[in-house]
């Protein structure tokens, strides 16, 4: 007979904890508090996105319930790569690695609560995981073991504690199960594993034994003029393969293969790769080797030629090492275009081979895995991505009919529905600089980007994740940009972008002294490139109140590149709290350069601190420097006054608000109707890209703690969702009682029933 009051169902549990917590606690508490926190905000984002809820977190446990053991087991293996990638940022005594348990079993609900056998088994199994591990249960095994693309070793029965039947365990095998997964790799990487671990035992000896290098030409570079230290690992630069197709119009097809080469072997961790852009300055003059290797700072180069004719494809290659001066390796690779995928594997792993690095399982699966198997698409791609690297109005115009042709062609490739939408945002952002061209509103181009960007999250890449970075940033999501940002290194941790853009996001996010290892990073990865990078740092240091660096630092970056004028804004307001006066007028001037200066509520849209102090600083200074307005005309957004999904649908359904929008009156069920009104009229502010209110019909909805509209005609049909804050300085009578923050600026309005 049933117990009265009891609530049973059947869930997937997911239980955590710390490896070691009482050895971290012990050498450095505060420490290791930090570093608790921030992984279990990175751990609660990641359940949430993978539709699960954290019920507890007690000490150094993590307890979450998922309706699907799909959804749990790949957020599992999310949080652990991406906690990887934090960890290799920390000094090896200080990494916090988790251990994970994955039961589906039935609870007894209570409230917000869970109990019972369930969530004891999922406690008992993650005692079984290795730091950096998941193990999973039978009951899990059965319902994932031919969904997802993981490896699963059988750790046998297991009794547990009050359960009379033991458990079957099973280790899902991602790293740090990295060792029992290369048992059961295929058959040319046992080879090549073998041969890795003799040329470790002996790596110039013996490669020099078997396969003398050939003595050259190539005058020795000198390790004691070299521009940056060698870093600790083997260091590589790319430079660009020449097109010897005898046809110029070729030449994308060669920057091409350059930079998926680049790509490949920046997917693995114990090879340090000079980024694309500072490579790329070599392209068409007569170098040597010894000054590409003393100016970026590395030890190997590789270079190439590319011959396309028809159908048929030759790559020769050769690899050098700077420092000797002699060829390491070099072959040529003849095929059909169709195989063009294949060659580019074997020279990646010939030169991984040939400098001694040892992949984990997942790099070696992740750099044998292609964006599209359709070489059509990828030729469509790679034409668009030479338009887009121009970054002009023009060439962007002629790009996205590139990238539109190659998802037409591959609708399942993520890079190139990735590219669509950064070419779209960046349209967007450069509107008023650069005439449109894309024939399409700012407005459309942002809904574009978002729409795109969701395409190429059903086969996320590295650049989709930037993506995602950047314009979560903007509307004030700086935890979910932040997760972003490291799933973005988690791919491909040696990109230059990616390291930029994780500084980015720390620098608003609250954590401008974590920021700049990064940022130094991106720099160190991008030597020819520094001017973005020094200003971002000049940021952090502003953030952290050291303006006299901050100063110098945006200073250095501007005589770099004066292009970059948006950071006069920030070099205006430290040099106004330093008493530079002058010098803080004259950067205001620059910043102007023809155009009226936006208000404090329009600049501050785009400078998107987490940390009110910091934006409360920004501005003072702003305004101490010329800039017109009132500290109390900008909106001060603060994540503690973000709603939840809950609390939107509690505020608005049922209701008529009324503000920049118009009247918008939604229904309990969702459907929505929208008319114009004198109060968008009356209220300065209103973001550029907004449509002009009309009447309007369409639906409603909550996707996580977003609000979602799609209209009629509104935004051109598109979706439309965004996260909203409370204000609380705002009124009823001024309609900014709550904030809407979309992609293209802020929406204010207040509810009028």
């Amino acid at each position: 007979m049933a117990t009265q009051g009891v609530k049973r169902k059947l869930s997937a549990i997911l239980s955590a904890d710390v490896e070691g917590y009482s050895r971290l606690m012990g050498e450095d508490e505060e420490a290791t508090v930090r570093t608790l926190t921030t992984y279990r905000e990175i751990m609660s984002s990641l359940i949430v996105q993978y539709r699960g809820r954290v019920v507890d977190s007690p000490g150094d446990n993590v307890l979450a319930e998922f309706t699907s053991v799909v959804d749990a087991v790949q957020c599992a293996v999310e949080i652990q790569q991406v906690l990887k990638a934090r960890n290799a940022a920390l000094p090896e005594n200080r990494r916090m690695e988790f251990r994970i348990g994955v039961n589906l079993g039935d609870v007894i609900e209570e409230g917000d609560r869970i109990y019972g056998d369930g969530v004891n088994i999922a406690a008992r199994i993650e005692g079984l995981a290795e730091g950096g591990g998941i193990c999973i249960s039978g009951s899990s095994y059965e319902q994932i073991k031919n969904k997802l693309a993981l490896g699963y070793e059988y750790l046998g029965e297991h009794a547990v504690k009050n359960i009379v039947e033991p458990v079957r365990v099973y280790r899902a095998q991602i790293e740090p199960a990295a060792k029992r997964a290369e048992k059961r790799v295929g058959l040319r990487w046992r080879w090549a594993v073998l041969a890795l671990v003799i040329i470790g035992a002996g790596a110039v000896v013996i490669w020099n034994f078997f396969l003398p290098p050939v003595r050259s030409t190539v005058e020795p570079a000198s390790i004691e003029k070299m521009a940056f230290p060698l870093p600790d690992k083997p260091s590589i630069a790319v430079l660009p393969f020449d097109n010897l197709s005898g046809d110029p119009e070729q030449g994308y097809f060669c920057d091409g293969m350059t930079e998926d080469l680049i790509t490949d072997l920046s997917k693995v961790s114990g090879i340090f790769v000079i980024a694309r852009k500072s490579t790329f300055g070599y392209k068409g003059k007569p170098v040597k080797i010894k000054q590409v290797a003393e100016e970026l700072g590395v030890r190997y180069v590789l270079e190439g030629s590319v011959r396309k004719v028809g159908e048929k494809v030759r790559i020769n290659a050769q690899l050098i090492d700077a420092t000797t001066g002699h060829h390491l390796w070099g072959d040529r690779y003849d095929g059909k275009l169709g195989d063009v995928f294949s060659l580019q594997d074997k020279i990646t792993q010939k030169i991984v081979a040939a400098l001694a690095v040892k992949l984990t399982p997942g790099e070696k699966k992740h750099v044998a895995r292609r964006e599209t198997d359709n070489i059509a698409a990828y030729d469509a791609f790679l034409q668009g991505w030479e338009h887009y690297l121009r970054l002009t109005a023009d060439d962007f115009a002629k790009a996205v009919p590139y990238f539109e042709k190659a998802v037409e062609l591959d609708p399942n490739y993520g890079r190139a529905y990735a590219a669509l939408a950064l070419t779209y945002l960046i349209s967007a952002r450069n509107y008023l600089i650069w005439p449109p061209k894309i024939n399409v509103s700012r407005g459309e181009c942002y809904l574009l980007a978002r729409e795109c960007l969701e395409m190429s999250m059903k086969n996320p890449t590295s650049l989709s994740y930037h993506v995602a970075a950047d314009m979560m940033l903007y509307r004030r999501q700086h935890g979910e940009a932040i997760v972003a940002a490291e799933r973005a290194i988690a791919l491909d941790p040696n990109d230059a972008t990616g390291q930029f853009i994780m500084g980015k996001v720390l620098v608003f996010g609250g954590r401008p002294e974590a920021a700049v290892e990064y940022v130094k990073r991106a720099m160190r990865l991008d030597p020819h490139y520094p001017a973005e990078p020094l200003c971002l740092l000049g940021l952090a240091h502003f953030a952290m109140g050291k303006l006299e660096e901050a100063v110098s630092s945006i200073e250095r970056g501007l005589k770099h590149n004066p292009e970059l004028v948006h950071f006069t804004v920030p070099l205006a307001a430290a040099y106004a709290h330093l008493g530079r006066d002058k010098e803080a007028q004259d950067a205001v001037e620059t910043r102007k350069a023809g155009w009226m200066l936006p208000n404090l509520r329009t600049i501050m849209y785009n400078w998107p601190f987490k940390d009110l102090k910091v934006s409360d600083h920004f501005v003072d200074g702003l305004i101490k420097a010329g800039w017109l307005g009132k500290p109390s005309e900008y909106y001060r957004v603060s994540e503690e006054d973000r709603l939840t999904g809950e609390e939107i649908r509690a505020l608005v359904f049922g209701r008529k608000v009324a503000g920049l929008d118009g009247l918008i009156d939604r229904t309990k069920d969702g459907k929505a109707s929208c008319r114009g009104s004198r109060v968008s009229a009356s209220i300065a502010g209103a973001p550029m890209g907004v449509a002009p209110v009309a009447s309007d019909s369409g639906r409603s909805w909550i996707e996580g703690d977003m609000l979602c509209d799609q209209w009629q005609t509104r935004f051109q049909g598109h979706k439309l969702c965004y996260p909203v804050f409370r204000n609380p300085e705002g009124t009823r009578e001024m309609f900014n009682e709550y904030l809407t923050i979309t992609d293209f600026g802020i929406i204010s309005w207040s509810p009028v029933d």
